[in-house]
């Protein structure tokens, strides 16, 4: 083979790689978007979480608004209640880490089919709108989250796949619109959900005192015990009482992991009680502090429910604490110095626990709130509930009788059974 021959050959060869070269370039500008971000890319270029000082949340009508100052966050929309700053920094990670999954051209006459119309009716048409801002007021990014997209169902799963991503604009970013790793399930207008949730605990309780509805200063009912491990007992009963001691159990752990759903706004919080129907508790505990507790029904607007079905109760809650707590241990007579230093320990460790405690419940003071019907339900007792019922007149009633003192129940007559001879044999045998 000539020289000229194998020069022709390469020449051809170079041809084909660039012809190869191209036809891929080409196929893949056909199917990949040109969009700002790529596949891979964070969603934001750069995102200055530090900066963030307001995150306002819109979908339709609805907002929240949560403000950070003097490295607090607060919620506007319950007279700066403490937020939640688990959820907000988990949320600002997230927008500076969120990955691209897909980028499409889309221009905004194609928000609907993202699920971001800002003129639906539906609200869950709308998407929901985030804005961040700097303490100037200066925006740091405006994002707009629509449709999640579900997952590819898995044969081995029952429950399906799931979803794995979401429609979400940019605003700063006009070539379209992206799909995300993340479907930002914290991302919500219900205000109560970015609440800093802490909230009462009550521990080592000595005594409790409820009043009657609509008479706070009318004792119902006051039970006590004299050390930590014995039982309640109730105050000013009678001598032939029989107390029900499962009717106290709920007391010794009341309040120790209460919740509450929301808390009112001040300029609806009093008139959102039915103020005949008040109550109060006073709650006295081994470690020196006494909690006063004021509840009671909320008015609340009729909901839909099922037929049948009436919407679970809720009930309003407040609640101040006085009381201090103790500096030094009480040492006992001869202890080992191996014995005082264990109890010193332990005393710092609890010290420091009810000082927490403390610290939390009188930050809850001056506000209402929100709590279910469950939560205030050992209160709700009357008086009765802690006596058992008296048997019969006549002695103990056997084992098996009905219960003919229960009151409201009706006294049915029963005839005794009738014992049946049997049957004489066939044929006379």
């Amino acid at each position: 083979m000539s020289k000229k021959q194998v020069l022709i050959l390469w020449i051809l060869a170079a041809v084909l790689v660039v012809s190869l070269v191209a036809v891929k370039s080409a196929h893949k500008e056909s199917f990949e978007s040109a969009t700002a971000r790529d596949r891979g890319d964070t969603l934001l270029e750069s995102f200055p979480a530090e900066n963030v000082a307001k995150i306002l949340i819109t979908r339709g009508e609805e907002k929240v608004t949560l403000e950070k100052k003097d490295g607090t966050w607060s919620v506007a929309e319950r007279d700066a209640y403490p937020a939640n700053t688990t959820n907000i920094n988990d949320l600002l990670r997230t927008l500076a880490e969120v990955k691209v999954t897909q980028g499409i051209e889309a221009d905004p006459s194609f928000a609907p089919r993202f699920g971001m119309d800002p003129q639906a009716d539906d609200d869950e048409e709308k998407g929901t709108d985030l804005l961040l801002s700097d303490a100037s007021g200066k925006e740091v990014a405006h994002l707009t989250f629509g449709k999640t997209l579900e997952a590819a169902s898995d044969p081995s799963n029952p429950f399906g796949g799931g979803s794995s991503g979401r429609f979400v604009l940019n605003h700063a970013d006009e070539s379209g619109v992206y799909v995300t790793s993340e479907v930002f399930p914290t991302i919500t207008v219900m205000v109560e959900r970015w609440l800093d949730d802490s909230f009462l605990k009550i521990e080592k309780i000595r005594s409790v005192e409820v009043s009657k509805p609509g008479e706070e200063n009318v004792t119902a009912w006051k039970v006590s015990r004299d050390a930590e491990n014995a039982n309640f007992s109730l105050i000013g009963k009678q001598e032939n009482d029989q107390l029900d001691e499962t009717a106290f159990n709920p007391l010794k752990n009341l309040f120790s992991y209460a919740r509450f759903e929301d808390v009112l706004p001040a300029n609806k919080a009093e008139s959102s009680w039915h103020k005949d129907q008040r109550q109060t508790a006073v709650i006295e505990t081994f470690e020196g502090l006494t909690y006063h507790i004021t509840f009671g029904p909320l008015i609340e607007e009729p909901q839909e429910t099922e037929a049948g079905t009436p919407p679970p109760a809720s009930y309003g809650m407040s609640v101040t604490v006085t009381g201090d707590i103790a500096q030094e241990r009480k040492k006992a007579e001869g202890e080992t110095e191996d014995a005082a230093k264990q109890a010193d320990e332990a005393f710092a460790e609890r010290k420091k626990t009810l000082e927490e405690n403390l610290a939390t419940a009188r930050t809850l003071e001056g506000r209402v709130y929100k709590v279910s019907k469950y939560t205030v339900d050992p209160l709700l007792k009357d008086r009765t509930a802690f006596i058992k019922t008296a048997p019969p007149a006549g002695g103990t009633a056997p084992a098996g009788a009905p219960n003919l003192s229960r009151p409201g129940r009706p006294v049915q007559a029963v005839t005794p059974p009738i014992q049946i001879p049997p049957m004489p044999p066939a044929n006379g045998e």
